[in-house]
């Protein structure tokens, strides 16, 4: 991490820092997933403040990870992931974790804001005769740029379950599940606060939406799905025989780079399921 971008984030830190509460569910992790040889104080630091926040944050495997419980296991999708007061009615999971907090803990692990969804008039337009017949009116361009694989992990009965969160969402058009990719860090937006002149908003906060499935032009979340199908808002549903039940805790991981397994020292932190959480 270089001293520009280091200092970026503790600003951003110190900002969350002033308004964010303790970390939400059960006791501490573990600072470090894996013990580096040396590591600069400044990234102790924020490894530290991050856990009290509720967020797991590796440099050394660069990734991060929040506890989430499962939400919407039978119903259509919009969401991946949303804070309590988002659109938790459409969302596979739903976290405590303050909006601006995880927007910080990404950024410290070197993220790019990348491009959203753009839905382009077609030029020339189709004629009348051709939308007749089923000529789309827009191109879509699907989000693209820097970002994220995610993962979802937890333990149960004495096994360890660990996906891609792909693999627990099923497209219906396709009948399969959602196409694995690397989704794309927005950070979502600012915006002046009306009530509080001079001061700034941050949209992820006040909509409470983090992760979008399908596909939205505002871009108000931190990370979107990067598919053209994702245009699309009424054909994912839960793969439900995969998820524990509602309620339960499950661990979100946004990683770097592409993981074939629970990453080293990650094990035991993985959420335990224990009984029937309840639908």
């Amino acid at each position: 991490m270089t001293p520009l971008s280091l200092l970026t984030v503790r600003l951003a830190l110190l900002g969350a820092l002033c308004t964010l509460g303790p970390r939400p569910w059960g006791a501490p992790l573990p600072l470090q997933a894996t013990p580096p040889a040396k590591e600069e104080p400044p990234v102790a630091e924020l490894v530290r403040a991050m856990d009290a926040l509720g967020i797991r944050l590796d440099p050394v495997q660069k990734l991060c990870a929040i506890e989430v419980r499962v939400g919407i296991r039978d119903d259509l999708l919009e969401y991946l992931l949303v804070a309590p007061r988002g659109q938790s009615h459409e969302s596979l999971f739903v976290t405590e974790v303050a909006p601006r907090a995880l927007n910080t803990a990404l950024l410290a692990l070197g993220v790019q804001p990348g491009s959203n969804v753009r839905i382009v008039a077609k030029e020339p337009p189709p004629t009348p005769e051709e939308l007749r017949d089923g000529a789309a009116a827009y191109d879509i361009e699907a989000p693209s740029g820097d970002g994220f694989y995610l993962y979802a992990g937890w333990r149960e009965a004495g096994e360890t379950f660990f996906y891609r969160v792909e693999d627990l969402v099923r497209d219906v058009e396709s009948g399969r599940s959602m196409r694995r990719h690397r989704w794309v860090f927005l950070g979502s937006r600012t915006a002046p606060d009306k009530k509080r002149p001079g001061e700034t908003l941050f949209a992820a906060e006040v909509e409470g939406n983090l992760v979008n499935l399908a596909l939205f032009e505002q871009g108000f979340t931190i990370v979107t799905s990067a598919l053209p199908e994702c245009i699309q808002q009424t054909i994912w549903l839960p793969n439900a025989w995969l998820l524990p039940e509602r309620g339960a805790r499950v661990l979100l991981l946004f990683s770097r780079e592409r993981l074939s397994s629970v990453p080293s020292g990650w094990d035991e932190r993985l959420p335990l399921v224990e009984g029937q959480q309840g639908r």
